[in-house]
């Protein structure tokens, strides 16, 4: 019986198949199944002339949310002046410039662990200097690897963090960030500062991120605040034998007519962070492979995260403190996405249910 059917719908399939206006009959009820018609599709054309009034309406407001975040960069220009004195105040005692006095050293727990922690920590250290009477107390300047330990902790900076670089970035001194002034293109420049080094002789290097805040003319409605277009890096002046964005290697060419062998070096791209001082450079026409898309996208990504998250709360990513809290927020946003993996999967299986109940 079920042969029957099957070969009666195999001729009809053949039918349709051989008949083109049976097939072009088929192919247009799939289309009304697929194609779903849009509001406007369905409205009376007078209805059309105001809803298209409305979206002129739409790109004026745009306009003037472009204007408010101009605004938004000059208050931070603004209170930027403003923080400067505190985080040159940081950078003084992380040098060891300055020693902050006993008031400003103190910092009250809200934790009673770990004050607790505190406590007995402090027991083991008196027992520690009592075993250690005759040795110097150990006393370091500043506070030591204060940014190199930043970049190790936070994801983002190790991925780019190589062994080559860690002894160049304990000279990192301070991070800055600059806004570009009220008669400038919006953008801000991340300035790292560096102490005496043998790696190279300059004291700042430099990375300006270039910004956009205005509606994209040919899609004003996709406008949601400023975005980095570009950025710049710098020059750095390596002494010689000393850069660590390229290696060199050796290999053996063979002479094809006398078949001698000779070793020759050359120089190739290496791994490493300074890398990041030399960006990929957008193209006058704003062409760009995939690769290369993804990694200028990554790149705006860490200057936004230096200039809102590191540079502002430094202290809190050397602790680990706000490491934590950037966790906790991964990790809400990883239960809703499971939560809503888990209601799919419960329909899917409804879903077979159904099917297997009328099979």
């Amino acid at each position: 019986m079920d042969g029957d059917k099957n070969e009666a719908k195999g001729k009809v399939g053949d039918q349709v198949m051989q008949n083109p206006q049976a097939l072009a009959a088929l192919q247009g009820r799939l289309d009304s199944v697929t194609h779903i018609p849009s509001v406007m599709e369905s409205l009376p054309k007078s209805v059309k002339r105001r809803v298209n009034a409305l979206k002129n309406l739409q790109v004026k407001s745009a306009h003037i949310e472009a204007k408010f975040y101009e605004e938004v960069h000059d208050l931070e220009r603004k209170y930027a002046a403003l923080y400067q004195p505190l985080f040159d105040k940081r950078k003084d005692i992380i040098s060891g410039v300055m020693e902050p006095t006993d008031e400003e050293c103190e910092w009250q727990s809200d934790h009673e662990e770990e004050e607790e922690l505190a406590e007995e920590l402090k027991k083991k250290a008196s027992i520690e200097e009592s075993k250690q009477e005759d040795t110097a107390e150990e006393n370091p300047k500043g506070i030591p690897e204060f940014w190199l330990t930043i970049f190790r902790s936070v994801d983002m900076l190790s991925d780019m963090l190589q062994e080559h670089d860690e002894p160049i970035l304990k000279h990192l001194k301070d991070i800055k960030v600059v806004f570009s002034g009220p008669d400038q293109p919006m953008s801000f420049t991340l300035e790292f500062h560096f102490g005496p080094n043998e790696y190279f002789s300059n004291t700042v290097l430099t990375k300006v991120y270039k910004m956009k805040s205005e509606p994209d003319p040919e899609d004003p409605f996709s406008f949601e605040g400023p975005e980095i277009v570009d950025c710049e890096g710098c020059e750095i002046d390596w002494f010689k034998g000393k850069d660590v964005t390229v290696k060199t290697i050796k290999k053996k060419q063979k002479h094809k007519g006398r078949g001698t062998v000779r070793t020759v070096t050359k120089q190739v791209p290496n791994d490493s962070f300074f890398n990041f001082f030399n960006p990929i450079k957008v193209s006058s026409d704003g062409e760009l492979d995939e690769d290369s898309e993804f990694t200028l996208a990554t790149d705006f990504e860490i200057g936004h995260f230096f200039r809102e998250r590191i540079v502002p709360r430094a202290v809190l990513y050397f602790t680990g403190e706000a490491l934590e809290d950037d966790e906790s927020f991964e990790e809400e946003e990883l239960e809703e996405g499971e939560e809503e993996d888990q209601d799919e999967k419960s329909d899917e299986d409804e879903d077979e249910g159904d099917y297997d109940t009328k099979a």
